[in-house]
C-alpha cells in the first residue's frame, strides 16, 4: 500500500480530443483549437472533478504531406505557456503543466517564462520536458534534421540542470522591498550562475524572483534507455505509454529502482501513464462511439499518424496494408520508444499494417478502454493497486463529451472505490501532488556572488 492510497489524474488537453478524427465530432467546436473559451472549459470542468493538472503537449512544426493536412485537426492551436498564462486567470486549484523543448529554446528563455507562469498562477506551474521529435521542427530552425536522439537527451541534461541554476538565482526571501530603508533586494542572497557546459554558456542572473514552487514540477515523457535515465534522474511526473498491464509493472519497477540509485525517493517519482477511455452506459454504447470516430477519420489522416509516430519506415501509402508489420523497423531519431511499443504491440498480437495503422489512429499506443464507468474504473485501479501507475494522464477521445462522461460517469466511481478524492489539498502542484518544494541549492550551501 501506499501512503496515499489515491490515484493522480491528469487531463491531457488535446484540441479537440484525442482520437484522429475527433475534430468531426459533434459535440466538437470547430475552431476549439483556437478558441479560449473552450479550452478554459474543459480546464474548469476537470478542475470542478479535482484533476491535479491539465497537460498541454506541443510541437514548433506541421509535417509537410498535403494530403494529410488538408483532413487532420491539429495543426491550428496555442503556444503552451501562452494558452496556460491565459487559463491561470480563469482557474483557482488545477496545475497547469505546459511542454517546451530543450532543444529549440534557450535555458534563460525557458527560465524567464516558466518563473513567470508559477508567480501568475501562484504556484500551479509544470514544465513538460522535451527534446523535439520531428525533422519539420527543426528546419523551422535553421537545421535540415534532428540531432540525433541521444546527443538530445545529453544536451536536455545540461539544458535542465542550468534552469534549476537559474530560478535559485535570488533566495526565497531575497526581495525585502522596504520602502523605509530603500532597499528592494538583498544582493547577498543573489547568485550568479556563470555556467560554462559543453553545449551552453549562460552568465545569469535571472530577473525575476524565485518561483513559488521553488521550481516548477518537472515532467517527462521519455521511455527509451536515455529518456529512462534522465526521468530517474530530473523528473517529478512521468508521462508514460503502457498499453500492457505486465508491460507497465516492469517499466514502474525499472523507472523506481533507477530513480533510488539517485537517491529520489519513490513517492517523489509519479508515474502516469496515458488512458484513452471512450465510455458508454452500455459496452455496445461505447463500441458505437468508438465506430463513429472511426468512420469520421480519413485514411490519410490515419496514414499520416502513424508515419508520425513509427518514424520512416516506408511509403505507407504504396504497400500492401494488408500485410503483417515486421519484427524490427528501422530505428527512427524520432520517438524511439513508441516506435519500439507499437511494433512490439503488432509482433505480439500478429497485426497488419492496416490494423497497426488504426491503432495508432485510435490511441497512439496509450491504454484504451471501450467500456462501461465499472469496466475503466477496474481497469484504472487494477493498474493502480498492482503498481503499473501512480495515477493517469486522461485522454479523452473527443472533447467536450468525451471528457464529460469521464467526469460524470468514472470518476464517482472510483471515489466510489476510494481511489480518487473529491477536493484539493493544497495551493500549490506541489503540495497536490505530494511532491516536496526543492532547496535553493545555493541558499543550502551559504554560497552568495555579487
Amino acid at each position: 500500500m501506499r501512503a496515499n492510497d489515491e490515484m493522480k489524474l491528469g487531463l491531457y488537453l488535446a484540441r479537440l480530443g484525442y482520437h484522429e478524427g475527433a475534430w468531426r465530432d459533434p459535440s466538437a467546436p470547430a475552431n476549439g483549437g483556437v478558441d479560449i473559451d473552450h479550452y478554459a472549459d474543459l480546464t474548469r470542468l476537470a478542475e470542478s472533478a479535482a484533476f491535479h493538472f491539465v497537460f498541454l503537449a506541443d510541437h514548433q512544426g506541421v509535417i509537410d504531406d498535403h494530403a494529410t493536412m488538408a483532413r487532420v485537426g491539429r495543426n491550428d492551436g496555442f503556444e503552451p505557456i501562452t494558452l496556460l498564462s491565459a487559463l491561470s486567470s480563469r482557474t483557482q486549484d488545477i496545475g497547469l503543466v505546459a511542454t517546451a523543448t530543450t532543444t529549440y529554446y534557450q535555458p534563460y528563455h525557458l527560465a524567464r517564462l516558466f518563473a513567470s507562469l508559477d508567480h501568475l498562477s501562484q504556484g500551479r506551474a509544470a514544465w513538460n520536458i522535451v527534446t523535439s521529435a520531428m525533422d519539420p521542427e527543426a528546419q523551422n530552425f535553421g537545421d535540415k534534421r534532428l540531432p540525433d536522439h541521444d546527443t538530445r537527451y545529453a544536451r536536455a541534461s545540461e539544458f535542465v540542470e542550468i534552469v534549476k541554476g537559474l530560478w535559485d538565482t535570488w533566495h526565497d526571501d531575497a526581495f525585502v522591498r522596504d520602502k523605509q530603508t530603500g532597499i528592494y533586494a538583498d544582493t547577498s542572497k543573489l547568485q550568479v550562475l556563470n555556467h560554462r557546459g559543453n553545449y551552453y554558456s549562460v552568465r545569469g542572473p535571472l530577473n525575476s524572483a524565485r518561483p513559488p514552487q521553488g521550481y516548477p514540477v518537472l515532467v517527462q515523457a521519455g521511455a527509451s534507455n536515455a529518456g529512462i535515465a534522465f526521468a530517474a534522474e530530473v523528473a517529478e511526473v512521468v508521462f508514460t505509454a503502457e498499453p500492457s498491464l505486465e508491460n507497465g509493472k516492469r517499466y514502474y519497477a525499472i523507472l523506481k529502482q533507477k530513480a533510488r540509485a539517485f537517491g529520489r525517493q519513490d513517492d517523489q517519482v509519479l508515474i502516469m501513464p496515458g488512458i484513452v477511455p471512450i465510455v458508454g452506459r452500455t459496452k455496445q454504447e461505447a463500441s458505437e462511439k468508438l465506430q463513429r470516430l472511426r468512420s469520421d477519420t480519413h485514411i490519410d489522416v490515419q496514414i499520416g499518424a502513424a508515419e508520425l509516430w513509427l518514424g520512416s519506415v516506408a511509403d505507407l501509402r504504396s504497400m500492401d496494408l494488408d500485410s503483417l508489420v515486421p519484427e524490427t523497423l528501422p530505428q527512427t531519431n524520432s520517438i524511439q520508444s513508441r516506435q519500439k511499443l507499437l511494433v512490439d504491440v503488432a509482433v505480439r498480437q500478429k497485426l497488419t499494417w492496416r490494423q497497426l495503422i488504426q491503432l495508432v489512429s485510435d490511441s497512439k499506443g496509450h491504454l484504451m478502454i471501450v467500456g462501461t464507468p465499472e469496466e475503466i474504473a477496474d481497469a484504472m485501479v487494477g493498474t493502480f493497486d498492482q503498481h503499473a501507475a501512480d495515477g493517469f494522464n486522461v485522454l479523452p477521445a473527443t472533447v467536450p463529451g468525451g471528457l464529460k462522461d469521464f467526469v460524470e460517469l468514472v470518476v464517482p466511481e472510483l471515489r466510489r472505490r476510494g481511489k480518487f478524492r473529491s477536493k484539493y489539498s493544497g495551493q500549490t502542484l506541489r503540495e497536490n501532488l505530494g511532491l516536496k518544494r526543492p532547496p535553493n541549492r545555493f541558499a543550502q550551501a551559504g554560497v552568495s556572488s555579487r
